[in-house]
């Protein structure tokens, strides 16, 4: 915007009234704030539609972690499927989100771009071209009253100066009849310059009533063409007010998941699966598959044989995994039918030991399940809780290695005789070449460029044992990774 122009230089603005000289600019400048409004609003919901996205994939990421370790823990049956439920409502909250981020970014944000760029222009020089026609419409409104004001201004400060002059002049002739020095031709002097300072002062008085007179002529048109100016402005902030008021109503609509019936049914369908667990029913679950209605391998009369010198244990059947062959297998007299776990007489041949499992349950005495140390590997989790559905557990629930009853140390605090190497491995920081969704529940999912704790050497299979960073544990390919250096 421009300065005042020529004809009001020198008016001095005497109070803050909208109808004094340049004060117009005030709404002038409503235009420019108004773009800047518009910047600002659409910033404003930038931010949200980020929030709405952060949250959606927090929301996803938490259901993800806690449906694993729900699943892998030691709830079950009904109870469990309530539980769960909580999760899908996490994820299906999560699309609902997102879909909200879409609407703000791709209609409110996309409206409001599009209404700033049809109301306001920009021009080559800078501004905007409903600045300058403002600006133009009020200068052109205001010129003529302001010529007017400027000439009263000018009549006014003659007529003043001519008081003061007639002031003046007849100070100096009263002081000069009390001067008894002062000759007659001097005093006619003094007196004729009185004389004329009336007359400069009837002069200007007449000519400055008169020029107060046109202002006050003038002052209807320049009211009137002031307000025809303003009433445009006003016209063009209706318009950019109304509009904000729109989209705020657009935007409470999309953030209003309350009236949106898909979210209503997420939560009756999480209140129908709360209300559905039934503690009488996973009672009598666990009865039947983890209490007394399992079946049970009763022990029974067999007849001694003397093909084989000794018959292994049950436990040390379940110790037993392809590939492990039992050896030099003596009997002494003193020995009973069930051998001591760490009895020395017990040797492996180290070459066709592959994989055996440095741990056992110290529960496993009491059945006899004929599961392998293979098989018991397969069932273990890695990456969320120690606990293992299906199997004893200790008192509390803890990620911590050392409460796990399948540690390489039995429950007496002794080694199991088949470990090969009881010492922990090295663990070494690896980061991973390519992405790898896991396909098991025990194995590790990453992506690119992450980084991650090696805990075991690779097997003969390609697998290697590793701890993400947020401490799951599980198997990952061995050629997916590379050490760091």
């Amino acid at each position: 915007m421009s300065g005042s122009y020529d004809d009001s230089v020198g008016v001095e603005v005497s109070s803050d009234s909208f109808w004094e000289v340049g004060n117009y600019k005030r709404t002038v400048k409503r235009i420019d704030d108004g773009h800047r409004l518009c910047n600002d609003l659409m910033n404003c919901i930038h931010e949200r539609a980020r929030i709405e996205k952060v949250y959606a994939q927090q929301l996803t990421e938490w259901a993800k972690r806690w449906k694993q370790l729900v699943e892998k823990g030691p709830q079950y049956g009904t109870v469990e499927r309530a539980w769960c439920a909580f999760m899908s409502e996490a994820e299906k909250v999560s699309e609902l989100h997102l879909e909200v981020k879409g609407s703000l970014m791709n209609e409110d944000f996309e409206k409001i771009k599009n209404w700033q760029k049809e109301a306001f222009h920009k021009q080559m020089m800078g501004g905007f071209k409903e600045t300058k026609e403002a600006e133009d419409g009020f200068r052109k409104a205001q010129k003529p009253w302001a010529k007017k004001l400027k000439e009263v201004e000018a009549a006014k400060k003659a007529y003043h100066a001519a008081c003061k002059e007639e002031k003046l002049a007849i100070s100096r002739e009263t002081n000069s009849k009390a001067d008894p020095a002062l000759n007659p031709e001097q005093l006619k002097k003094l007196q004729d310059k009185v004389e004329r300072s009336k007359q400069d002062v009837l002069k200007t008085k007449e000519k400055y009533e008169k020029s107060l007179k046109e202002l006050d002529n003038a002052t209807p048109q320049y009211m009137e063409n002031m307000e025809q100016v303003f009433e445009q402005c006003q016209q063009f902030e209706e318009k950019r007010l109304r509009f904000f008021r729109e989209v705020l109503l657009e935007v409470q609509k999309h953030l209003d998941l309350s009236n949106v019936a898909s979210y209503k049914s997420i939560y009756r369908e999480l209140e129908q699966n709360i209300k559905s667990a039934d503690a009488v029913e996973d009672l009598r679950w666990f009865r039947a598959n983890q209490g007394p209605g399992m079946s049970m391998n009763w022990p029974q009369f067999e007849e001694w044989s003397a093909d084989l010198n000794r018959t292994l244990s049950r436990r040390e059947k379940k110790k037993a995994s392809d590939g492990v062959t039992l050896t030099g297998i003596n009997q002494t007299g003193d020995q009973v039918s069930q051998p001591n776990k760490h009895s020395s007489s017990l040797s492996v041949q180290s070459n066709t030991v592959q994989s055996v499992q440095s741990s056992y349950n110290p529960f496993e005495d009491e059945e006899d399940t004929g599961s392998t140390v293979s098989e018991k590997e397969d069932n273990k989790i890695k990456n969320v809780s120690s606990y293992e559905k299906n199997q004893s557990y200790p008192t509390d629930w803890s990620d911590e290695e050392s409460n796990n009853p399948f540690s390489s140390t039995d429950a007496n605090g002794d080694t199991n005789p088949f470990d090969e190497d009881t010492s922990p491995a090295m663990e070494v920081r690896v980061r991973a070449l390519y992405d790898y969704e896991g396909q098991e529940q025990d194995e590790l999912s990453f992506k690119a460029g992450d980084e991650l704790t090696k805990m075991e050497n690779e097997d003969e299979q390609g697998w290697c044992k590793g701890r993400l960073d947020n401490g799951q544990v599980g198997l990952y390919p061995a050629n997916y990774v590379e050490p760091i250096q």
